[in-house]
This record gives C-alpha cells, structure tokens and sequence, in this order.
C-alpha cells in the first residue's frame, strides 16, 4: 500500500528560504522513492529538472503562488517560463477574491490562461485554497475549474490559514466526478493521512512528508 501511494505524492519544498543543498535532497528522495513529482517554487524548477534527467519523477512548480492575485496573463507568462524551464507540471492558484465577488468570468479566464499555455506540454492543476471558501464556493471553484479545462483540482497552498480535509476532498470529489484529478495539499504528514485522504477521493497527495509517510513515521510539517 505505502508503494502505491509513494506513486501519488508530489514531493514538496515551497519554503521561501529553501536553498540548493535542499532541493537537491528533494530530488535524491523523490528518486529514491518514485515519488509522483518535486514540486518546488519556479526559481528552482530548471535545477531540479536537470537533477532529475532520465527518471521518471516529474518536475511540478506553482503559479500564482500562493495568494493567486495575479492577473491571468502574468500568471500564463509564469506556465510557459516555467514549462520552458522543464516543469511539466503546474499547480496554478485562482484568484479567490474575484471567486468570492461572485466574479466567475474572471476566475474561469484566469484558470483558462494557464490552461491554454500548459497545453500539451504541461499537466494542471487548480489551487481553489478551500481554508478561505464555503462550501458552496469550492463546489463552484471546481465547476469553473472544469470549464476551463484543468486536469486536477487541488484543496490547498499550505500557505493560508488551515490545509486538506477528508470532508474538502470527499466534496471535491463529489463535484468533479471521476474523470478529473484531486490533489490533497497541507496538513498530511502520516499514512493514515494519506489514506483518509485517498479513500475520500484523492488522487494526489502534496506533502514535504512525503518520506515519513512511505516509511510510517509522522512528520511535524505543516505542509
């Protein structure tokens, strides 16, 4: 079991004081245990994509990140640096004070602009950041999500006020239905985590813990 969710964690090091010793670790663990992906901030995705040359763990980084305040174009001028930089996948946060205004044209178009510069070149995934939302909110994050295109749907930057819930994604997964990823991201730091969270509809687990939880221990991270 602890094989297979290896498979479904995006290895994660965002911290803005992260230095080159780290991501290089990053990626020796990530290879070592098959994680899915490194997901590390845009400045280090080049290195990490060099790191990892030849296996088969992906590089992801994040756009927008982690407010999700940008406009839709800087934030399609961040996917196509980043995909030229060797990321091949990003995890884009929406605009959630445009989502809360009841602005849906602008979160689609916003979600959109990153999706048409992934496209064929990148996996997406969308950062709705479910601590700020209500339920009704993170049911219509998701459906805009889809709209636009998205691959996943992800509940968290682990930058806000709290991380993933078994209820967050069990409603996400509701919302989206089978054919769409779901990314949970905060707060998971052991496998019973990673469990709770893949039995309510997870896809894809977003951790810095990813070796403690492969290996049963349980981190301290927040993320």
């Amino acid at each position: 079991m602890l094989g297979k969710v290896a498979a479904m964690i995006d290895h994660t090091l965002l911290k803005a004081d992260a230095k080159k010793e780290q991501i290089e670790t990053l990626c020796h663990e990530a290879k070592e245990y098959t994680f899915a992906s490194v997901c590390v901030n845009p400045t280090w995705v080049k290195y990490a994509s060099e790191l990892l040359e030849g296996s088969p763990v992906k590089v992801c980084t994040v756009i927008g990140f982690p407010l999700g305040a940008n406009t839709p174009e800087t934030k399609a001028f961040e996917t196509t640096n980043a995909i030229e930089n060797g990321a091949t996948e990003v995890d884009m946060v929406i605009n959630i004070g445009a989502l809360k205004d009841g602005n849906d044209e602008l979160v689609q178009r916003d979600i959109r602009a990153v999706v048409d510069a992934a496209q064929g070149k990148a996996l997406t995934k969308v950062i709705i950041e479910t601590s700020l939302l209500t339920d009704e909110e993170k049911v219509r994050a998701c459906q805009l999500a889809i709209k636009a295109g998205t691959d996943f749907v992800k509940t968290s930057t682990g930058f806000s006020t709290g991380g993933a819930t078994i209820e967050d994604i069990a409603l996400m997964r509701k919302t989206v239905g089978p054919d769409i990823g779901v990314k949970a991201s905060g707060g998971v730091r052991n496998a019973d985590d990673a469990r709770n969270m893949i039995e309510a509809g997870a896809t894809r687990i977003g951790a810095s813990s990813g070796v403690a939880i492969v290996n049963g221990l349980t981190s301290s991270s927040d993320y």
